[in-house]
């Protein structure tokens, strides 16, 4: 089976993020930063059941949802001051990356279903 692209892009930023999630202070790493954490294994896991999934756009569908969250919950670093601009931009990008893919993805099981 083909490697999907989302998959290592979502590897690469789970490698780059958990690191930076870790040095959070204290207050904030066993709320927010466990939650991000979370939530990157997770979407991770889902995108590689998914991949061998009969019926893959319910479990897209969700995805999506955790993918959002993802969004919020990194822009609440920025704004509580956690992390600098740069990095936000860089989280920012990648988890816009892996949106645009989970789209297509969402999108071309629509169309096998004959939904819309």
């Amino acid at each position: 089976m083909e490697e999907l692209p989302i998959i290592p892009k979502t590897y690469d930023l789970i490698k780059w993020y958990v690191p930076i999630l870790n040095r959070l202070p204290r207050d904030h790493r066993f709320a927010l930063g466990d939650r991000l954490i979370s939530k990157l294994y997770d979407l991770l896991e889902g995108l590689i059941q998914a991949r061998y999934s009969q019926n893959k756009l319910r479990q897209l569908e969700v995805l999506n949802t955790e993918l959002d969250i993802l969004r919020y919950q990194t822009r609440l670093l920025v704004d509580f001051s956690l992390i600098n601009t740069d990095r936000y931009e860089y989280a920012g990008k990648q988890i816009n990356a892996i949106g645009t893919d989970l789209g297509g993805w969402i999108n071309q099981q629509r169309q096998r279903r004959g939904t819309t």
